[in-house]
């Protein structure tokens, strides 16, 4: 169990600290109106993934006994992880491109969320699989990874809000890029595992 939690946490670190639509809309919607706005588009995903969580899974449990095809999403999902690992890595180099226009920051979050390509491309190559094994193991296993998981995606959205709306230069500065750097060799990590387990599927 503590192995899926640790994988939730750190999934859910990268996955709220890296650069991406979602996390521009926090921080735009932060600095055009205030903390209160990014906090939330922040808490879009508790809203949009669900389904997106069931149909995963679903497709994966009718999948459990070939393993040629098990292995392929685990090289993708490997794949997946080197490109967030380092696109990590550079995050503290890349511009956040920011808007100013007012809208419903919660309806802005979802919709960016809903039509954004990264939350499919996570749970079909990741973090379904990774559940899947998780439930096998245990219940407990299983909302360790899924609760860690959200909880460390959503505080870490919310925490670079606040610390936007109170100090701007934050994603500019070298503690942003040192957090980032860190968890994209921790990602790259993962990804060979991933890569290992793919070898083990189609001996």
């Amino acid at each position: 169990m503590i192995h899926f939690l640790m994988v939730g946490i750190l999934l859910g670190l990268s996955a709220g600290f890296a650069p991406g639509p979602l996390l521009t809309l926090v921080i735009s919607e932060t600095l055009a109106h205030d903390i209160k706005a990014g906090i939330k588009v922040a808490i879009a995903p508790f809203i949009t993934d669900l389904p997106i969580i069931l149909i995963t899974l679903f497709i994966l449990s009718r999948l459990s006994h070939l393993n040629g095809v098990l292995a392929a999403i685990s090289f993708v999902g490997g794949c997946v992880l080197i490109y967030m690992g380092i696109g990590s890595m550079k995050a503290g180099n890349d511009t956040i491109e920011l808007s100013g226009k007012r809208s419903n920051a919660l309806f802005k979050g979802i919709l960016v969320n809903v039509l954004s390509p990264h939350p499919y491309l996570f749970w079909i190559s990741i973090g379904g699989p990774t559940s899947s094994k998780a439930m096998h193991h245990s219940l407990f296993a299983f909302l360790g990874f899924f609760i860690s998981f959200y909880f460390f995606l959503v505080a870490s959205k919310v925490i670079l809000a606040v610390i936007t709306g109170r100090s701007r230069s934050f994603l500019s500065g070298n503690v942003y890029k040192a957090i980032m750097r860190a968890l994209g060799v921790a990602l790259c990590i993962l990804a060979v595992l991933l890569f290992k387990e793919a070898v083990v599927l189609i001996q």
